[in-house]
C-alpha cells in the first residue's frame, strides 16, 4: 500500500492535473470524432448511407476504446511531456501510440463479435493522429506565435545582431534567440559564403550575402553585434572574417569550436567574446599524444612553479595523461590553491600532492625529491617580469639561477629520469638580467647533463598569450578602464603562442629528450604589439584614437625591440614534430663557469649593486642597459 501511495504521489500527482484532464477530454472527443469521420469518408461523405449497425458498433466499442487508448497514451508519455518544447521525439511517440490504437480496432471488434469495413482502422488511425498531434503541438505553435508577437513589440529595444554562418550552428543560435523570452537580441540578417544560400531565409531571417558584404549589411540593418557561428571553420578562415568585422565597430562573439557541434552543445551561452587569439589566424599546433602519453603515463611527475601560467597548464595536461602521481610545488599559495581545486574537480581519481616550497631552499628541495622520487621534473619556477627584475637583479639570480641549480642537483641526487627546464627567447643575446639569468640556467642544464644519469634539457619559447603579466591582459584592463592603451614603441614585435600550445610542445619535447638539448619551439611569424593593441580595441567595439587612445611610453629597462630564438652560433636540428627544433649546444669552459657561479652566488647573497657585471662575465652575449643608471 505504501508503494502504491508513493507511486501515485511521485508519478501522478507531480503532473499538473488540469492539463491531464484537458488532454484526456480532448483525446476522448478525438476518438469519438475519428470513429464517426472514418465511416463518413468510407461512405463517400454521405452520412445517410452509413449502415446503422456500424454506428451502433462504434458507440458500443467506445468505452473500451477510451480505456485502451488512454492506457496506451499514458505508456507513451503523451500526458507527461512538456508540450511547449515538443519536438520530433514527441511526434514519434504519438505516431507509435496511434499506430497501436489503430491496430487494436479490429481486435476490439473481433472480441465483440462485430464486423466493420476493412478501411475503418486506416481512416481511424489517420484522424487520431491528426487530433492527437494537433491538440498537443498547437500549444507549442501558440506559444511561438505569442513570443513572436511580443518579440515584434520589443524589437526597437532589442540588439540587432548578424549571424555569420548559415549552417547547423547558425540555425541553432537563431532558434534559441527567437524562442527565448530572456535574450534581448534580434537576428536581422545572416552571412554565408555559399552563393546558393543567398536570397534565401534561415528561420525567417534573410541570408543577405558573403563576408565581403558584412560592412554594407551592418549599416543597412543597423547591426550592433556580430555572432560568428562557424565552429568547424579553419582558424585562417575565421581570421579573414574577423579582419572584415573588426572595422565595423560591432561587438563580436564566437562559438569556441567544432566539438560543440559534435556534441549538439550549441547555444547562446556557449558564445564567447572574440579574442586576440582569433586574429592570429594560425591553426592549433598539433602534438603526438601517444608520444606524450608514452613517457608521462604511470610516472611520478613533479612540477615546480605549478601555480603559475605555464606551470599550472603543465599540471593540467599531465593530469590528463594518467600519471601515477603528480606533485605540484610553488611558493605562492593563492594561485596554487586554485590549481589544486581545479584538478580536484576535473580529475577526482588523480593522485596529486600540493606543496608550498621555495626552489631556493636546498634542504626543502632535497627532502621533496627524497620523499616522492619523481621520474620527471618540469622546472617552471622563475621570476619572469623583465622590468621588475631590472630593479631587483639579485632576486632574479637567487631564484632563477640558484633555484634551478638546487632543484637540478636534488633531481640528480635522487634519480630523476628527465628534468625539463622552461627557458625563454630572452635568454638569446640578453639585454636584461632576467634573460641573462635564464641563459645561465641553460648552461647549468647543459653542464649537469654531462655528469648525471638524469636527462637534463631546456625548452625555449617566446611570449604566451594570456599569461600572468603579459601584454594582452594588460591591454584588456586598460580598455575596460576607458584607456589609454600603452605601447612601449610603435615598431616593437614579439613572437606569440597560446599557453596550451606551448605546454603541449614542452611535453612532447620532453619525450624527445636524450639529454643536453636546448629545444626551440617554432613560434610562427612575429606580431607587432601596436597591431595587437589596435585589434583588441576594435574587437572590443571601440574606435582607435577616438574612443580609446594609444600612448607610446618608450622601451622599458632591458626591453628589446625584437626577440630572438637562436644565437648566431646555434644551428637547428629537426625533430619528428616540425614545430620543435634542437639548438646546437654552445660549448663553454666548465671550470670557468663553476668559478663564475661561485662569484655570482656570493654577490647575490650580499645583494651586490654590481651583480649585472658579474652576470656579464658569465654570459658574454649579455648587454647591460646603462640608460637608467645614466639618468640617475
Amino acid at each position: 500500500m505504501k508503494a502504491m501511495k508513493k507511486f501515485i504521489k511521485d508519478k501522478i500527482l507531480d503532473i499538473p492535473l488540469n492539463r491531464i484532464i484537458i488532454l484526456t477530454l480532448m483525446d476522448i472527443c478525438g476518438m469519438f470524432a475519428a470513429g464517426i469521420l472514418s465511416l463518413y469518408i468510407r461512405y463517400d461523405f454521405k452520412f445517410m448511407d452509413i449502415p446503422r449497425l456500424f454506428i451502433n458498433t462504434v458507440m458500443e466499442a467506445f468505452p473500451v476504446n477510451v480505456i485502451i487508448t488512454i492506457l496506451i497514451y499514458w505508456l507513451f508519455r503523451l500526458y507527461k511531456s512538456v508540450w511547449r518544447y515538443a519536438s520530433d521525439s514527441e511526434l514519434f511517440n504519438i505516431l507509435v501510440a496511434v499506430f497501436i490504437c489503430a491496430l487494436m480496432q479490429p481486435v476490439i471488434f473481433l472480441v465483440m463479435g462485430r464486423r466493420m469495413p476493412y478501411s475503418y482502422p486506416f481512416f481511424y488511425g489517420f484522424f487520431m493522429l491528426l487530433f492527437s498531434a494537433g491538440t498537443r503541438f498547437s500549444y507549442r505553435i501558440l506559444r511561438v506565435l505569442q513570443h513572436r508577437r511580443i518579440h515584434r513589440m520589443q524589437k526597437e529595444q532589442d540588439i540587432n545582431c548578424m549571424i555569420v554562418g548559415a549552417g547547423a550552428s547558425g540555425n541553432t543560435i537563431i532558434k534559441e534567440i527567437q524562442t527565448s523570452s530572456y535574450l534581448r537580441m534580434n537576428p536581422v540578417c545572416v552571412i554565408d559564403d555559399n552563393p546558393i544560400c543567398h536570397g534565401k531565409y534561415l528561420r525567417g531571417v534573410p541570408i543577405v550575402g558573403d563576408r565581403n558584404t558584412i560592412p554594407d549589411n551592418v549599416e543597412k540593418f543597423n547591426v550592433s553585434e556580430i555572432i560568428i557561428a562557424l565552429p568547424s571553420a579553419k582558424k585562417s578562415q575565421v581570421k579573414g572574417i574577423l579582419e572584415i568585422c573588426k572595422d565595423t565597430g560591432c561587438k563580436m562573439r564566437i562559438l569556441p569550436g567544432v566539438y560543440q557541434l559534435i556534441n549538439g552543445d550549441v547555444n547562446v551561452s556557449k558564445l564567447r567574446e572574440v579574442d586576440i587569439e582569433d586574429l592570429l589566424g594560425r591553426e592549433p599546433i598539433e602534438v603526438n599524444i601517444d608520444e606524450i602519453l608514452g613517457y608521462v603515463e604511470n610516472k611520478t611527475v613533479l612540477v615546480t612553479g605549478g601555480g603559475g601560467s605555464i606551470g599550472s597548464e603543465i599540471c593540467r595536461q599531465v593530469a590528463a595523461h594518467n600519471p601515477r602521481k603528480l606533485i605540484i610545488v610553488d611558493i605562492y599559495e593563492n594561485t596554487t590553491y586554485e590549481v589544486q581545486q581545479e584538478l580536484g574537480r576535473k580529475y577526482p581519481k588523480l593522485d596529486f600532492t600540493v606543496l608550498i616550497a621555495s626552489v631556493r631552499n636546498t634542504h626543502r628541495m632535497n627532502s621533496i625529491m627524497k620523499e616522492y622520487r619523481p621520474d620527471i621534473v618540469y622546472h617552471a619556477a622563475a621570476h619572469k617580469h623583465v622590468p621588475l627584475m631590472e630593479e631587483s637583479p639579485n632576486e632574479a639570480i637567487k631564484n632563477n639561477v640558484f633555484g634551478t641549480l638546487k632543484t637540478a642537483v636534488a633531481a640528480d641526487k635522487y634519480g630523476v629520469k628527465k628534468f625539463v627546464m622552461i627557458s625563454t627567447d630572452k635568454a638569446v643575446n640578453p639585454t636584461n638580467v632576467m634573460g641573462a639569468s635564464k641563459r645561465i640556467c641553460e648552461m647549468i642544464i647543459q653542464t649537469m647533463d654531462k655528469h648525471s644519469e638524469t636527462d637534463f634539457v631546456a625548452v625555449r619559447f617566446g611570449n604566451v598569450l594570456g599569461s600572468n603579466g603579459s601584454v594582452i591582459p594588460l591591454f584588456k584592463k586598460q580598455i575596460e578602464a576607458g584607456g589609454p592603451v600603452t605601447v612601449t614603441h610603435p615598431d616593437i614585435i614579439r613572437y606569440f603562442m597560446t599557453i596550451p600550445e606551448a605546454v603541449s610542445l614542452v611535453l612532447q619535447a620532453g619525450a624527445y629528450a636524450k639529454g643536453g638539448e636546448i629545444f626551440v619551439l617554432d613560434m610562427g611569424e612575429p606580431v607587432k604589439i601596436l597591431d595587437l593593441a589596435k585589434n583588441l580595441i576594435k574587437l572590443s567595439g571601440y574606435k582607435v584614437d577616438e574612443d580609446i587612445k594609444i600612448e607610446f611610453t618608450g622601451l622599458r629597462p632591458g626591453e628589446k625591440m625584437y626577440e630572438e630564438l637562436l644565437m648566431d652560433e646555434e644551428g637547428l636540428t629537426a625533430t619528428a614534430n616540425k614545430m620543435i627544433h634542437i639548438g646546437k649546444p654552445i660549448e663553454f669552459d666548465e671550470e670557468e663557469f663553476a668559478k663564475g657561479l661561485t662569484e655570482l652566488e656570493e654577490a647575490s647573497l650580499k645583494d651586490s649593486p654590481d651583480i649585472k657585471e658579474v652576470v656579464s662575465r658569465i654570459v658574454p652575449t649579455y648587454t647591460i642597459d646603462h640608460s637608467e643608471e645614466t639618468q640617475e
